[in-house]
């Protein structure tokens, strides 16, 4: 399935491939709305959609839904407010928008820079996705995944540019989004018998089910979810242990956030008409809402079948994808008290982060740990949360050919916002730093081609960082979605909707926001980690959502120095009146 998947792509980008800077940029302004919101729901829904966010939520319960939460209001923000402006603007990358609406090199080269730190932070999260994939299913090496990976989107993404990957993009949303579900309408049958996971999530569980999970008939799956939590040691899966407040925070720092991420707004320029972008942001909402609300179902049955499955089970008689996830590296046990039966309980299993393991055996059977030392508390087992979605169908005994379908979809979310992000990168590069900035009388032939090895040069260091991704890669993404609140965002908005905001304003608002965000992450993230709780935050603010709190400042700044420097020129304010009107 992966085979034939990656098969499809590379004839699809050989047959659409760019033949100038306006196919490689934008897709030669030709796509069809309805194209155009299929390759946008798959350029948004990355690895960290598609792998990642059922499996916060199915660990952190209420609190992951601060993910949920945040990437769709970023969507519906960003299709409401920014879009349609950004296309009828005329500019289809962001820091040629900035530049031109502030009339200054300087902003354009700070945005290229801040537009290219937000886009490696992702890569890096989605050659990790494309790594884990390979490793369990191919059975490769994490290191020979990425490099398979990084083949692929080299030769679709510098080959066929904007127009190759877009209609890559429009078969990976077809295939991830037939993944996502065919399991999530099995485990939702088997669960309460009803095949619509988003019903299913809020119904009373079925009668076997009840048996298997000791509960009485009738019960709803959100209560017995909450019990087996509690029962272990957990908080209530629906309560949550996060204030109000920082739930609150987080959710705007994501929402802005991705509101300003460069590889979505870029597909408003593909489609012909303004009205075209407006019709793409409908059509791409109902696919991503396909994906979004399906999410939280698969997450409530994926922790409900991990727990049943493994808690207070002996090793022995463990199910089949335990010790096949361990061999990746993903799940390990730790038999503390050396009873042969797996413990599963509030904390880490063991300190020192993943698991590395040796070639022995243990006295209970399982695969010894090096270099690891043990956590004080009762907990022997570490799961890694990226394995939800992908081990789910292994989990719930479903056929095989379900779990080839989710590695072929896994692969898909992360191909196709790597290639977009890749590509904005090389645009940057090319069009808004070389184009417009360093050399402003290349011809296009030269332009296409600084792109395309932009875009090479990219897809190495992107492939680098998913071979050796940093030890703080959780840290590194806090700070690029409180980068993108807290200076790209405002920026965009202000220049939109504030006529009187000039260059010196929106550069004052940006150095403003991004310092204090910059300076609060940096401190409990880097400095100060020993700090990082909830009694030393401000507010109660967690670094990741003070991204929130820097955007506050940016408009405050920005709107305080522009009203005490001189206005733009009439021509600016015009043409910001004119990108308003209807």
């Amino acid at each position: 399935m992966v085979g034939l998947s990656f098969a499809l792509y590379i004839v699809i980008a050989v047959r659409s491939r760019a033949a100038n800077t306006k196919d490689f940029y934008v897709a030669g302004e030709s796509v069809p709305p309805l194209a155009n919101g299929l390759a946008t729901a798959a350029d948004w829904m990355s690895a960290a959609s598609f792998i990642s966010m059922a499996g916060l939520i199915s660990f952190m319960g209420r609190d992951g839904a601060v993910y949920l939460m945040g990437w769709t209001g970023g969507y519906v923000l960003l299709a409401l407010l920014l879009a349609p402006y950004l296309r009828k603007f005329g500019r289809f990358t962001i820091p040629s928008f900035i530049g031109d609406r502030y009339y200054s090199d300087t902003a354009r080269v700070a945005a290229v820079f801040a537009q290219i730190f937000i886009s490696f932070t992702y890569v890096a999260g989605q050659m990790r996705g494309v790594g884990v994939v390979f490793s369990r299913f191919l059975e490769v090496d994490i290191e020979v995944g990425v490099v398979i990976g990084m083949a692929i989107v080299l030769f679709y993404a510098v080959l066929g540019g904007m127009k190759g990957i877009t209609y890559t993009q429009v078969a990976q949303y077809c295939v991830l989004i037939f993944a996502f579900s065919v399991p999530a309408i099995f485990i939702a049958l088997m669960v309460t018998g009803i095949p619509v996971p988003q019903i299913a999530f809020g119904a009373p569980i079925s009668a076997d089910f009840a048996a298997q999970a000791n509960a009485p008939a009738g019960s709803y799956l959100l209560d017995v979810l909450d019990d087996l939590h509690r029962e272990l040691g957990f908080a209530a899966y629906t309560g949550g242990v996060k204030s109000t407040v920082d739930v609150f925070a987080i959710t705007l720092a994501l929402m802005v956030g991705t509101a300003g991420l460069p590889h979505v707004i870029v597909r408003f320029f593909t489609v012909p008409k303004v009205k075209d972008a407006r019709m793409s942001v409908g059509y791409a909402l109902v696919f991503i809402a396909l994906l979004y609300t399906t999410a939280p179902a698969i997450a409530a049955f994926a922790r409900t079948n991990l727990i049943l499955s493994v808690s207070d089970a002996s090793y022995t008689e463990a199910p089949q994808w335990v010790k096949s996830w361990e061999n990746s590296g993903l799940i390990a046990w730790l038999d503390k008290n050396d009873d042969g039966v797996i413990h599963y309980a509030p904390g880490k299993a063991f300190q020192g982060g993943k698991p590395v393991f040796t070639d022995e055996r243990g006295s209970s059977g399982q695969r010894l740990i090096q270099n690891q030392a043990v956590a004080e508390n009762e907990n022997e087992l570490y799961i890694d949360r990226d394995i939800m979605v992908l081990a789910n169908p292994e989990i719930a005994n479903l056929p095989a050919w379900v779990v080839g379908l989710v590695a072929a979809g896994g692969l898909a979310a992360a191909l196709s916002t790597a290639a977009g992000l890749l590509l904005t990168i090389s645009t940057g590069i090319a069009h808004d730093l070389i184009k417009r900035t360093i050399w402003p009388h290349v011809g296009e032939k030269r332009e296409l081609l600084s792109a395309r090895i932009a875009a090479t040069l990219a897809v190495f260091v992107a492939g680098y960082f998913g071979i050796y991704p940093p030890g703080f890669v959780a840290q590194v993404v806090a700070f690029a979605f409180g980068l993108a609140a807290s200076s790209i965002f405002p920026m965009i908005f202000l220049g939109i909707f504030f006529r009187r905001m000039n260059k010196e304003g929106a550069l004052a608002g940006m150095t403003a926001g991004i310092g204090f965000t910059t300076a609060y992450i940096v401190y409990f993230k880097f400095i100060a980690p020993q700090l990082n709780s909830v009694e030393h935050w401000w507010f109660g603010i967690s670094p990741e959502g003070i991204g929130a709190v820097g955007m506050l400042i940016n408009f405050a700044v920005a709107g305080v120095v522009c009203l005490l420097t001189p206005p733009p020129s009439q021509k600016i304010q015009e043409l910001v009146e004119h990108v308003r009107r209807p």
